[in-house]
């Protein structure tokens, strides 16, 4: 016993020196592509014309009318969106796995299209569509002999929220799915055979089964929205400000880059903020359907 100890240490110390070492390449990139720009990102923001430490940016920020409307714009276009994307992911993801009908496989995968497709994409469909010489505005006024387009919408805050809940309500509906699928049909027709009313079922029997894809989805949802540039961006909705929007102008059309720096980094804060929220949220979802 005494003899194979010291053969056996050289073997771990080996062992152990390749399981580090196999860690070190994702580390390195990880630290290039992501700590790396981070740290710069908030040595700009704590830093003076001068080269010094202050908060000086932070502080003009804050205390900035455009930023608390860009911020409460951002919270605002993320909680309707997610809102939108539940309530319009839950209702489909019902139809599509409990309501059989020729046509839902392909809307299925219609649905996973959508994921794989760039937003601007969706936002250019909706100008087409929408927009003031869109096919639904010019149908209208060649049909009524309007004036103006009667619909304006898309150019404003419902426009851009419609579209983010258009993008990422199939974000909502896989993992809902998945989870729904999964469900014990057996419970379903006990409810029913109890005489349980359709609703009572979705509530009672449902929707603590699907809790956990809703969160997943759900946070998914409001971080994407949180951080949402492009559709902001493309949409042009006049008077619409959000913190990535402000970082943009900020820094390229502006070039203070302190502010632009100082607005992403509590941009990410605020990210960090929703996550731990969903994390505490799960894991309180995951404790009370154990306990169940």
């Amino acid at each position: 016993m005494s003899e194979t100890l010291p053969v056996l240490r050289p073997l771990r110390r080996s062992l152990a020196l390749q399981r580090h070492g196999s860690l070190l390449l994702p580390l390195l990139v990880l630290t290039t592509l992501f700590f790396y720009p981070l740290l710069l990102i908030v040595q700009q923001a704590l830093q003076d014309n001068s080269g010094h430490s202050s908060f000086a940016a932070f502080l003009q920020v804050l205390e900035s009318r455009r930023f608390i409307s860009a911020l409460l714009n951002t919270v605002q276009i993320a909680l309707f969106t997610t809102f939108g994307c539940l309530l319009l992911g839950s209702v489909m993801s019902l139809i599509l796995v409990f309501i059989p009908f020729s046509g839902s496989r392909f809307i299925s995968l219609v649905i996973d299209t959508f994921i794989a497709l760039p937003t601007f994409l969706i936002t250019l469909a909706f100008t087409f569509i929408y927009g003031s010489a869109g096919l639904l505005n010019g149908g209208l006024m060649a049909l009524f002999h309007f004036e103006l387009p009667p619909i304006d919408f898309l150019y404003s805050m419902p426009g851009v929220i419609l579209a983010e809940i258009t993008v990422f309500t199939p974000l909502v509906m896989r993992p809902l799915m998945a989870a729904l699928r999964q469900l014990d049909r057996s419970q379903l027709e006990a409810a029913s055979v109890l005489g349980a009313h359709p609703l009572r079922v979705i509530a009672q029997v449902i929707f603590p089964a699907a809790l956990p894809a809703l969160l997943a989805g759900g946070s998914l949802c409001l971080l994407l929205a949180t951080n949402e540039f492009g559709i902001v961006l493309f949409i042009g909705a006049k008077g619409v400000n959000t913190l990535p929007m402000m970082v943009y102008s900020k820094a390229i059309l502006e070039s203070d880059y302190a502010s632009a720096c100082a607005i992403a980094v509590i941009n990410i804060l605020l990210s960090l903020g929703l996550f731990l929220l969903y994390r505490l949220a799960a894991s309180r979802a995951g404790a009370r359907s154990s306990s169940c």
